[in-house]
């Protein structure tokens, strides 16, 4: 059982005035009105129903808070009883033209927190009444997804003594409720709630995993709960462990692994459509998973280790999405490959100047076993290739390199393919995970050149990114491939928006609308 499953939230629709209905909180959609001196009552009518209910006082309150709809602005405004919502929330939209899917993601997520921390346990949200840019059931699902991720939350290591106070109300019940019937059916608003769920289901696994410590999750137990997932999806699971990979000749993730006490394992995840759509050859999608990185011999600092139990949040993701896809109706076979291992030190461990033969027999001089991430990939990437993937991408916390160069909060992209490349973005844009296309410079090849093999697993420090995903593309096994490397966003240090501090399950949602995107 995951952590976000020991704290459901059951959502709902319903059909009806949003404003008769009884709640903890209301949450309450605001456009923002144009030019400085427009009217936030005037494209907002649910306000005015409200201002009328609370006797004229909610406009002072507006006023006093400068409060006009602006995206990412709440009020919590309580009602003293004078509606059947003890409090209303009131969330910033924007400008009607400029309401996008990502937008209300944000305006319904930060409305929850808010509500939540004013100590609501039942919530009822209200959809947008007036113009926007958006037909209502996209505007409806992304308000799920934004509430529902920001409902999530990982304590199941909290015990009785807390040093922030008492912690925070659990939500139980999101209900979202539409005056008009006509705008949208209930059968649409089932399916649109349906399709956040699944989606938010998938986010909030991968977020339980990287959460965990690297005690309680290491290869065996990921292998153990992905089978689980598996299992409970409709998805074909097989797992290989250190014997079985190194008969297979997948030299690379069995030298990451060997010193630790706990072995190495490849999980080969399967999801295959009840009806495929014609001309879309299977995908394979690959995920490092190292789920503790010393770094090995080439040792870490103190400060470097401190976060190195989330090095697995590109296996986490791909099991994530892999959950999501019957849900969702996804058209495509899919194959998912979580490369699984623990980069310690002993006796056995790999060491600095070793030579490594991956499953393509592809030769690797060891120069860090600190970039150990690439390694577990170049077999996993070789392996999913020959499930009869036709196109790859794989995602990884891989370089420190690609955060220098974006920032926190961007995943660099790196892709063999043009075409691959757009859609990603596109993907990725439409779910609000910031993406940025890196280059593959061919001149840097030479950094990895290797003197008495193959290949070398690090190019040093200049263009580090860079030359860590030329050396995967030696891997690609001649297929359209894309690399996502998640080291600047698979974390947050702050809350904000729908994503609470610690882990995002970045890259689930990229991948579930490539994977659902009919073009």
């Amino acid at each position: 059982m995951t952590n976000a499953e020991e704290h459901p939230v059951e959502i709902s629709y319903r059909p009806g005035d949003p404003l008769a209905m009884a709640a903890d909180a209301l949450i309450v959609p605001v456009l923002a009105p144009g030019g400085e001196g427009g009217d936030v009552a005037a494209v907002n009518p649910t306000l005015g129903a409200l201002d009328a209910r609370l006797d004229g006082a909610l406009g002072p309150l507006l006023r006093d808070a400068r409060f006009r709809g602006a995206p990412g602005g709440t009020l919590v405004v309580p009602t003293l009883g004078r509606t059947p919502a003890r409090r209303i929330v009131l969330s910033g939209l924007g400008d009607a033209s400029d309401v996008t899917a990502e937008v209300v993601r944000r305006a319904y997520g930060s409305a929850l927190t808010a509500a939540r921390d004013a100590g609501s346990e039942a919530i009822l949200a209200a959809l947008p009444v007036g113009p926007q840019s958006l037909p209502l059931d996209p505007i409806l699902a992304a308000a799920a997804e934004g509430a529902e991720l920001a409902a999530y939350r990982f304590d199941r290591y909290r015990g009785s003594v807390r040093a922030d106070g008492p912690p925070p109300r659990a939500v139980r019940s999101l209900v979202f409720a539409v005056a008009d019937e006509g705008a949208l059916g209930e059968g649409a608003g089932r399916a649109a709630l349906g399709r956040a769920v699944a989606v938010v289901r998938g986010v909030s696994l991968a977020r339980d995993l990287v959460n965990e410590p690297g005690s309680a999750l290491n290869p065996v137990e990921m292998a153990a709960r992905a089978v689980a997932a598996a299992e409970g999806h409709g998805l074909d699971a097989t797992v290989l462990d250190a014997e079985e990979l190194e008969r297979l000749g997948a030299g690379a993730i069995v030298a990451v692994g060997r010193g630790s006490a706990t072995p190495p394992r490849l999980i080969h995840l399967v999801y295959r459509p009840a009806e495929p759509a014609p001309g879309l050859g299977p995908i394979g999608l690959v995920g490092k998973c190292i789920t503790f990185d010393t770094g090995g011999y080439s040792i870490k600092t103190y400060e470097g280790m401190l976060d190195m139990k989330v090095d697995m949040a590109g296996g986490a993701a791909v099991l994530g999405a892999m959950t999501a896809l019957r849900a969702l109706g996804v058209r495509r076979e899919v194959h998912g490959v979580i490369c699984a291992a623990e980069n310690m030190i002993s006796g056995t461990a790999f060491r600095p100047g070793d030579i490594l033969t991956a499953l393509n027999g592809a030769t690797i001089e060891v120069l860090s076993t600190d970039a150990e991430g690439r390694l577990v990939l170049a077999d996993g990437l070789v392996y999913a290739a020959r499930q009869g993937a036709t196109e790859l991408i794989d995602l990884a916390t891989l370089t420190g390199a690609a955060v220098v160069a974006l920032g926190e909060g961007t995943t660099a992209l790196f892709a063999s393919d043009d075409a691959l490349a757009e859609r990603l973005l596109a993907a990725a844009g439409a779910v609000g995970e910031r993406t940025w296309r890196m280059p593959l410079t061919e001149a840097l090849e030479d950094k990895i050149r290797g003197d008495v093999g193959d290949l070398k697993n690090t190019g040093g420090r200049t263009g580090g990114a860079i030359t860590a995903a030329l050396f995967l593309a030696h891997f690609r096994e001649g297929l359209p491939w894309a690399h996502l490397d998640i080291a600047g966003t698979a974390t947050t240090a702050a809350a904000g928006g729908y994503t609470p501090k610690g882990a995002t399950g970045v890259g689930v949602r990229t991948l579930l609308a490539y994977l659902t995107d009919p073009s």
